[in-house]
């Protein structure tokens, strides 16, 4: 019943994921986070971290971890199939209709008007890993003096390593070695 439930509910997510894996992680942590509680917020910050270290999408991987953490092979079967099914599909239809109807005004409006919707979904996700690592809330913290200075160094870092063009891998990498050396120095 389990993998249904993991299949029908990934199913929604991939039919309303407008703009790729990133936008999807709000959408997945709603559900098997604050949902079903399948798992905490820093055991979906961790599978969003194994997600983007592992070849493929992000969102398919995620979906993969998800399951897997839920119902383990047949959970990660159910997760992944349900994600990409509605994805399949929908990509054919939109193909055709772009094709057909592409260069309508109306068209062109509608996709206008998604691409700020699809930044904010990754905005919203974005500031809720920026609580977790800065204060270790998933929202914004009350008490402001548990900060967390040696993530607030990573994070820096990290953003300043991006800028200069390091490779996913290798910041990962470096960032996990970087939180192990302060982790042991204090």
């Amino acid at each position: 019943m389990e993998c249904l439930l993991l299949y029908i509910e990934f199913c929604k997510i991939g039919l309303v994921c407008v703009g790729g894996g990133y936008a999807s992680m709000p959408l997945i942590q709603a559900v098997v986070v604050d949902q079903y509680h399948w798992m905490t917020i820093p055991q979906f910050i961790d599978i969003f971290t194994i997600s983007q270290m592992t070849p493929g999408p992000v969102g398919v991987n995620a979906a993969t971890f998800c399951g897997t953490r839920v119902a383990g092979l047949p959970g990660s079967i159910a997760a992944t199939a349900g994600f990409v099914t509605p994805s399949f599909f929908l990509c054919i239809f939109v193909m055709y209709l772009l094709k057909k109807y592409g260069e309508i005004t109306l068209i062109k409006g509608i996709l206008n008007g998604l691409r700020p919707a699809v930044v904010a979904l990754i905005c919203v996700a974005g500031l809720s890993f920026v609580y977790l690592a800065l204060w270790n809330s998933e929202t914004f913290p009350a008490d402001l003096g548990a900060f967390d200075m040696k993530g607030a160094i990573i994070l820096v870092l990290a953003l300043i390593a991006i800028r200069k063009k390091i490779g996913v891998i290798k910041l990962l990498f470096l960032s996990g070695l970087l939180g192990l050396l302060l982790g042991l120095a204090g």
